[in-house]
């Protein structure tokens, strides 16, 4: 039975992500099930793509992965099966598969043409999402549920790095877009009217300091010493970060 992480912007509150998990249950009983995050912009298929493809590196290698940012649930876009380097991930066809996909060494594309016998206009994760990822994580094959896709998937033009704030955590560190491999270890970086120094870690600065560093998942991130980056650097999802051609600090 492969374990099932879920990915959602569902929110670490109410009664979404218990009903996933119940319908989990349903349909996969013996599945192990990982809260990867329940916190995902909201609304927003491209900032969480950057933090999806991200995270799944350090997804157990037979992962089935349901992510679930999905504001035109009901509507004309499809529904997803992607299969990046051995794990699968079942999702909206709005861009939020695309960067993993795209990272992947290996991957294919499913078009799901399952359907439940009973489907909320407003709740594909639930019915539908759900229920694929159990019938994956069960064994179930791909090609048993959905058909192959050979078009290129929304979201196959958005660049490989996304020079934005993508997410805020509950600390208040910023995370881009943009991965650490793309930026120079001593480049300073432009956020609104700061301009922040590199370091390798918190403590490389003094308290209430601003700054940015490669996070634990290999994005950019802009953190204050044990402080709140967003409220003291104004800072929302969505924000521009530029590399500082000065490249020092005012």
């Amino acid at each position: 039975m492969r374990p099932i992480c879920l990915f959602t912007d569902f929110g670490p509150t109410g009664p979404y992500v218990g009903q996933v998990k119940a319908a989990l249950h349903v349909h996969a009983p013996g599945a192990p099930v990982i809260d990867l995050m329940a916190d995902a912009p909201a609304f927003d298929p491209m900032a969480s793509a950057y933090l999806l493809a991200a995270l799944l590196p350090r997804m157990p290698a037979d992962a089935v992965v349901m992510a679930v940012v999905d504001p035109g649930v009901g509507g004309p876009r499809l529904p997803l099966i992607v299969q990046a380097d051995g794990r699968f991930l079942v999702g909206p066809d709005n861009g939020l598969l695309a960067l993993a996909q795209r990272w992947a060494a290996s991957s294919r594309v499913w078009a799901i043409t399952w359907q439940p016998p009973t489907l909320s206009a407003t709740f594909h994760g639930r019915d539908l999402f759900a229920p694929m990822a159990a019938a994956l994580a069960a064994g179930t094959g791909p090609d048993d549920l959905a058909v192959a896709l050979n078009q290129g998937i929304v979201g196959s033009d958005w660049p490989d790095d996304l020079a934005r704030i993508v997410y805020i955590d509950p600390y208040g560190n910023a995370m881009t877009g943009l991965r650490g491999s793309c930026i120079l270890a001593e480049q300073f970086l432009r956020v609104g009217q700061y301009i922040l120094p590199p370091a390798r870690t918190y403590s490389d600065h003094a308290l209430g300091a601003g700054f940015w560093y490669v996070n634990s998942i290999g994005l950019v991130e802009i953190s204050v010493n044990c402080g709140h980056a967003a409220r003291q650097l104004a800072l929302n999802v969505g924000d521009i970060v530029v590399c500082d051609e000065k490249n020092v600090p005012t």
